[in-house]
């Protein structure tokens, strides 16, 4: 399955043209980290800097790229690690105070949820089970003329979800299973 993925989102989502995020209404958000609390931190020895979010250790990146170059850096962090899926409200709104504690600056990030093969059926990066979506109504655009394949968090709702073009840059969320780094 590991290959597969690889495959598939090499295929999908590798090439076009690269644009950079500007800072947009999002950004407008200085305050939104005042009632948040960061999670504590991963309790794997390396991995300090993450935080934990249910039974997965996340970490914010803050250099801008493509959703396929985000998958392929995420799995270089650490054993396991995707793109961050998303399975209830409560790890939503983790995600969002680390973002926003972080980078109040500029909140949206690439989270691991694509549509396949624009089928209209989201799946995570990591093929875990699409069992819960935070979307921005109207969302996901279902207009063929676009070509909006991948999930991105914070555009014009913040802590809900837009898709997006994969080739558009932004920061991005890794995670992976405690489990996983203790093989």
């Amino acid at each position: 399955m590991e290959s597969f993925s690889f495959l598939l989102i090499t295929l999908l989502f590798g090439s076009g043209s690269f644009l950079t995020i500007e800072r947009d209404e999002a950004a407008r958000h200085r305050n939104l980290s005042s009632g948040c609390v960061l999670p504590k931190p991963c309790p794997m020895p390396g991995y300090r800097d993450w935080y934990r979010v249910g039974s997965d250790c996340v970490k914010y990146f803050g250099s801008p790229v493509s959703f396929a170059a985000a998958e392929f850096s995420c799995r270089s962090k650490a054993p396991g690690a995707h793109l961050v899926s998303v399975h209830d409200a409560k790890a939503n709104g983790d995600l969002l105070c680390i973002v926003v504690k972080l980078n109040p600056g500029n909140i949206r990030i690439w989270i691991g949820g694509f549509e396949l093969f624009q089928s209209h059926q989201f799946i995570w990066t990591d093929g875990s089970s699409w069992n819960y979506q935070m979307w921005i109504p109207g969302e996901p655009r279902r207009v063929s003329i676009y070509r909006e394949d991948c999930v991105e968090m914070n555009w014009s709702h913040v802590g809900k979800w837009n898709d997006d073009a994969c080739y558009v840059k932004k920061n991005y969320m890794c995670a992976f299973k405690v489990k996983t780094a203790l093989i």
